[in-house]
């Protein structure tokens, strides 16, 4: 098998959260991916209560349809289950053991986002579960978190208590001097990050994140980008 980028964070599948809301347009961020070097895709809908058709079983189903499209558009991205999910305080008590959605729901390593203008009280509560269960825990896009922002000494709290990182492109290319801008060129050049991922949602804005593969790769040079993007994404398949 031959391996060029791995996205490992996007809402590829069509009509199941604020991504993609149609096959058509999911194949046709495909193709953008592909044109950009991607070989493998994995699709992370976000995990949400309410959204009740984006569990363990239903999304391996979901990514399999979706690779079907693309297999007759001869679209050549290979699609893989995940999920994004949101850190709550009541996650441990609600989310049966064989529900928990990892990457590829091989139970090794999941995804997690929550916003919050300070880390919430149950946020160590929430990592020490998660980890009882036997998986590594990665934080999508801690430089969108007003948190991290003010406080970027957070990712030596993160670090310390096992949390990976993954840094999202769009930041790349938001306007110079934005929080998140800076905040992600900072976590960047410090070595912080364990992944780099799209968190494509629509056509629309699949460009300007890959123009920010790009300017993070003239920031931080093809050795690290490619370690980003290609060697450590492994890890999860």
């Amino acid at each position: 098998m031959t391996f060029g980028r791995i996205d490992v964070h996007s809402h590829l599948l069509p009509g199941i959260d604020d991504g993609c809301k149609t096959a058509a347009e999911s194949v046709q961020c495909a193709k953008l991916l592909v044109e950009a070097g991607y070989t493998h895709s994995f699709c992370t809908p976000h995990i949400w209560p309410h959204l009740s058709r984006n569990t363990v079983s239903n999304i391996p189903l979901l990514t399999s349809q979706l690779h079907e499209a693309l297999d007759m558009a001869g679209v050549r991205l290979r699609l893989i289950p995940g999920g994004e999910l949101n850190l709550r305080e009541d996650m441990p008590g609600t989310t049966p053991e064989e529900g928990l959605v990892s990457y590829g729901m091989r139970r090794k390593f999941v995804l997690i986002d929550f916003w919050a203008e300070s880390l919430p009280r149950f946020f160590e509560r929430g990592m020490k579960w998660l980890q009882s269960q036997g998986v590594k825990v990665i934080l999508a896009h801690p430089e969108r978190m007003a948190a991290v922002q003010r406080e970027p000494a957070l990712g030596d709290y993160f670090r310390d208590i096992g949390l990976l990182l993954q840094g999202n492109l769009q930041c790349f290319s938001d306007p110079p001097g934005s929080p998140t801008r800076r905040t992600v060129e900072r976590f960047l050049l410090e070595d912080r990050y364990f992944l780099l991922g799209s968190d494509l949602h629509n056509l629309a804005s699949l460009p300007m994140r890959l123009e920010g593969l790009k300017r993070a790769t003239d920031l931080a040079g093809d050795e690290v980008i490619d370690r980003l993007t290609k060697t450590n994404p492994r890890e999860l398949m």
